[in-house]
């Protein structure tokens, strides 16, 4: 079964820049979400993929990710994503021998910067870089959707509603 292992951060500096290996630009989209599970569709560039996660339970989840034609994903998008369309440039920087990708948004949510590196066991020891900020993992105001709900609604997204 695949098993996703990651760990998210804030961002507090561009000097991870200088380490960049490659980037590529990614659009995507929540098909369906319920209970902390979701379905989403993305576009990386030329290629797309449809992606299953279970619901997050001690900093893991399953994840099932299927290639699909770019023509389809274009057509979920339109159709059922309505306008929770995320755009953002994904980059890949190698530190402590992990491939970091920091997430830069575009968009409702430019200006948002993220940090994440999936690991290969819960408890693996992981070197922080020094633009490593504050740890969000598992952050509810730290989801996709959270950080769109709060944008549109003037709110910082370190506050939950209310």
């Amino acid at each position: 079964m695949p098993l996703e292992i990651e760990r998210k951060f804030l961002v507090k500096d561009d000097t991870w820049r200088r380490r960049i290996l490659r980037s590529e630009p990614l659009r995507d989209g929540i098909l369906a979400a319920s209970d902390g599970r979701k379905v989403r569709v993305r576009i990386y560039g030329d290629r797309a993929t449809l992606t299953v996660k279970s619901r997050q339970e001690h900093g893991r989840r399953t994840e099932f990710e299927y290639e699909i034609p770019c023509e389809d994903a274009e057509e979920m998008l339109a159709s059922h994503c309505g306008a929770n369309i995320l755009e953002k440039t994904r980059y890949h920087v190698a530190f402590g021998g992990l491939d970091w990708e920091i997430d830069v948004y575009e968009g409702e949510l430019a200006g948002v910067v993220l940090a994440e590196v999936e690991l290969d066991r819960i408890d693996r020891d992981v070197q922080l870089p020094q633009w490593a900020g504050e740890e969000i993992t598992g952050r509810p105001e730290y989801k996709k959707s959270a950080m769109l709900e709060a944008r549109r609604a003037g709110r910082p997204f370190d506050r939950p509603a209310g």
